[in-house]
């Protein structure tokens, strides 16, 4: 008998529990149960009609074979054209690579920059890759702790502690997945100072720069001198602004020394993204804008809607989120009670709990580096959606 052995390297990566999520929550409702799901993060929108035809318009023309591996040129000079009209950065059509996904753009430079010790910051709560992506590369994850105190950011002095001779990058998320929070202007100037002055890059994931609530500005953070904008790659992309998460695209722009060697990682790894997808990805951010403010409207009427109920709930206290499409509620106010018949210990046994009991799919917080937290996608319809925090409530009141 053959005995499989793995590398070490996959033996320290944690599967996606988002993923992994919606997997189990596709299994029930194949075998007829009624799920709710609040777990996926995409939007439930389809695709703004303008994108679909220039995909359809791209097989036609047979634009099906292979692209530059950078990207095709010119979604690389709609990017940068983007970039300079809303995000007050420049960039030659040369520092902006494209790939398979923006979680693939940030996996490309994680391995351009990453080197074996060294030292990746990563604000928590977290997207559940950016700690399994540094250990791939085998780099160190050093997570600061946020709190809803401080709106769950980091801040420019829990940086510097945080600092030592091995740090080598900083993740920044703004808008944050999970907690829908954005860093202001000053916020994150204090944090580019500290990197400048210890040469610390960032990665900054900018991939819900269009779901902003509440008049909140998005910055990004190698806009405000040139310093910071040699040590940042900005990562963005257009699933989620424009519902396109099935197409996986997804940029970078950086150094051109960074995206030369992320070149040639991707060179090896996947090769250039799927040239359909390039091309309807050009009309998206080229193209009208009218269906993104369309669809942002709609999550901020959600986003209310959402949190409302969610504090209706006893034991279970939610802010509200100023960007992306998740809600990120507290709730440690249920640790020692005994709801249909098991005593809730942690997040983990929660979200268990909702999904056996009343099939209620959310993602707890301890892999985004939250125990104590859930997270919620408002990616449904406020019906949708009343449905299943209904059903979570009915549960923790004691009603079914």
């Amino acid at each position: 008998m053959i005995n499989v052995s793995l590398s070490k390297r996959v033996k320290k990566i944690e599967p996606s529990p988002t993923l992994g999520l919606v997997a189990v929550a596709k299994n029930l409702k194949a075998q007829g149960h009624d799920v709710i799901g609040f777990g996926a993060g995409e939007p439930d929108f389809n695709t703004p009609d303008n994108i679909k035809a220039a995909g359809i318009q791209a097989i036609g023309d047979n634009c099906t074979h292979y692209t530059p591996n950078l990207g095709i040129k010119e979604l690389r000079d709609a990017i940068c054209e983007k970039l300079e009209k809303e995000n007050s950065l420049i960039y030659t059509p040369e520092q902006v690579i494209v790939s398979s996904g923006a979680k693939h753009s940030v996996f490309n430079t994680i391995m351009a920059l990453c080197d074996v010790g060294d030292e990746v910051i990563i604000p928590s709560p977290y997207w559940v890759s950016y700690p399994e992506m540094v250990k791939i590369a085998d780099g160190v994850p050093v997570v600061i702790a946020t709190t809803s105190e401080t709106g769950y950011k980091m801040t420019a002095e829990q940086l510097k502690d945080a600092v030592t001779s091995k740090t080598k990058v900083l993740f920044i998320n703004s808008p944050n997945n999970p907690t829908g929070a954005v860093y202001t202007e000053k916020e994150l100037k204090e944090i580019a100072q500290v990197c400048v002055e210890n040469n610390i890059y960032v990665i900054s994931d900018e991939i819900y720069e269009k779901l902003i609530y509440d008049n909140e500005k998005h910055v990004s953070i190698a806009s405000f001198n040139e310093d910071i904008k040699k040590l940042t790659v900005t990562i963005n992309g257009v699933s989620k602004a424009y519902a396109m998460t099935g197409w996986r695209i997804g940029y970078a722009v950086a150094e051109k020394e960074i995206i030369n060697a992320m070149d040639a990682f991707q060179s090896h790894a996947t090769s250039g993204a799927a040239s359909i997808s390039q091309k309807a990805s050009y009309e998206a951010i080229a193209g009208n804008q009218d269906a993104v403010e369309d669809m942002r409207k709609e999550f901020d009427k959600r986003r209310k809607f959402m949190v409302d109920e969610l504090n209706k709930i006893p034991g279970i206290t939610c802010q509200l989120p100023k960007g992306a499409f998740y809600a990120f509620p507290d709730m440690t106010g249920l640790y020692g009670k005994t709801i249909a018949g098991v005593t809730v210990k942690d997040d983990n046994g929660f979200a268990k709990l909702l999904l056996e009991k009343v099939y209620v799919a959310v993602v707890p917080g301890s892999p985004f580096g939250s125990p104590g937290n859930l997270r919620l996608s408002y990616t449904n319809s406020i019906e949708y959606m009343k449905k299943g925090i209904d059903r979570i409530n009915d549960l923790v009141s004691g009603r079914i």
